[in-house]
């Protein structure tokens, strides 16, 4: 395998990111329908770029970007004992890239950027039905903490 690097997203990814964003939610839109039918987006990407309180990382084999994901540092509820954590988002590999521990990779990556930013909790969603992604999360250390649920009324 060619190596990988690992780097932060500039705005000269921003076509590959928001290509990457479509599939996200194409992925996720058997699991949740509660997400609309037109096309939508889940994230303001040039404003998480320039935002201090948020890193987006890309893996890129030779000058292809193959994988994403984005870190955020978010303010905890009063009654928890951390006062912020990294919430974890934006994940996604190319399908012909998945399995090879890229994703893993740039989870590292985000963890120790939330170190380096003083953060000592970690979080993601996922959604309960997506059993490969839970399994992925798992395999790097998450657990499994809270279950949103709904009702359609």
């Amino acid at each position: 395998m060619n190596a990988i690097q690992i780097r932060k997203a500039t705005y000269n990814d921003l076509p590959q990111l928001l290509e990457f964003e479509q599939g996200i939610i194409a992925a996720e839109r058997p699991f949740d329908p509660t997400l609309k039918q037109a096309k939508i987006s889940y994230y303001d990407i040039k404003q998480m770029i320039a935002s201090p309180e948020v890193t987006i990382l890309v893996a890129a084999i030779k000058d292809q970007i193959v994988s994403s994901g984005y870190a955020r540092i978010t303010t905890a509820k009063p009654y928890l004992r951390h006062q912020n954590y990294g919430y974890l988002g934006f994940m996604f590999t190319l399908p012909q890239y998945r399995g090879q521990g890229i994703n893993a990779t740039i989870i590292e990556a985000l963890k120790q950027w939330c170190i380096s930013q003083s953060i000592n909790e970690i979080r993601l969603d996922v959604y309960d039905g997506n059993t490969s992604a839970i399994k992925a999360y798992e395999k790097v250390g998450f657990k499994k903490h809270l279950i949103n649920m709904r009702m359609e009324i």
